[in-house]
């Protein structure tokens, strides 16, 4: 029987939510400021009663399917959450608790496999087999589809990828870890090492805008960024060969990405005439609330 499907994606700052109604199309949209994001029971009770509202606008409250998107993955041996953005909702059991306050099953994933779903079905990545999402914004994040569905892997920690190590004597982690992905080529990682190297405050897209001004500061680290691009990303093809990689998140919009930096993938990639297609999202930062309705229960 065909159902209505509801998608909640929890962000940081923002989080939104869709239905998409039994023809597969989006008959609601709302997009609000996240509650609390340091108080676990608020967190809570914002997505409880934001699910309960959403309902609402369901015709006659029909049967549906819930999934959310989370900035963390659920540990597949005690339920809990792990590997969260939002601090608050790391050892707290968010999916069972969402269940009991609603009686009913929900479907929960990380957001950026969310986001890989969304893009391989409808997205950018349309057509392709195995697809690699990786999204490049505050932080740095991936996540692996095949033929329209999410990997997880044994830990449900698949395509962790901004988590990787690639310079053992980088700049510490929030993860603990040194020289992760994420300390290299997200949005927070090139701004630090911009201050660091520098002692001067610029956001990612100043320093992008600088270099394309021929500020030598600004060339010299945007030069850094898409280098450690190419070494990231040229490494994550030599060890999975995906069909596709496709790229979200605020960085993605950075058009050098497409072509200095696909120059330096190559550069590093073990294979040297790689013809992986490296493209931008098609569905913005509304994919991830695609890909939580997709998977819903």
């Amino acid at each position: 029987m065909k159902q209505y499907k509801i998608g909640i994606d929890l962000g940081g700052t923002k989080t939104e939510v869709i239905i998409i109604d039994p023809d597969n199309n989006e008959s609601y949209r709302k997009r609000v400021p996240t509650e609390d994001k340091n108080d676990y029971h608020t967190l809570l009770s914002f997505v409880h009663i934001l699910i309960l509202e959403t309902i609402d606008n369901i015709p006659q409250k029909a049967n549906c399917t819930i999934g959310v998107g989370i900035p963390g993955s659920i540990n597949t041996e005690t339920q809990l959450v792990q590997n969260a953005n939002t601090i608050c909702l790391i050892g707290n059991p968010f999916q069972k608790d969402l269940e009991k306050l609603l009686a009913r099953n929900i479907g929960m994933e990380n957001d950026a496999n969310c986001f890989t779903l969304a893009e391989s079905r409808k997205g950018a990545a349309g057509g392709y087999n195995f697809v690699f999402g990786i999204i490049m914004g505050t932080g740095c994040g991936g996540g692996i589809c095949i033929n329209g569905k999410v990997v997880k892997g044994l830990h449900g920690i698949a395509g962790e990828w901004g988590h990787f190590s690639v310079d053992p004597i980088g700049d510490k982690c929030y993860c603990g870890n040194l020289g992760c992905v994420e300390t290299k080529i997200s949005g927070s990682g090139v701004e630090n090492a911009f201050y660091k190297k520098y002692n001067i405050h610029m956001k990612m897209h100043e320093i992008v805008q600088g270099a394309r001004n021929k500020d030598t500061k600004c060339n010299e680290a945007v030069k850094q960024f898409l280098d450690d691009f190419g070494r990231c990303v040229g490494g994550l093809i030599s060890i999975l060969d995906p069909d596709a990689i496709v790229i979200g998140g605020g960085l993605s919009n950075i058009d050098e990405l497409y072509t200095k930096g696909v120059e330096q993938v190559r550069n590093y990639a073990f294979h040297r005439k790689i013809q992986t297609p490296i493209i931008k999202n098609k569905l913005g930062d509304s994919a991830g609330v695609f890909g939580a309705a997709w998977i819903g229960k």
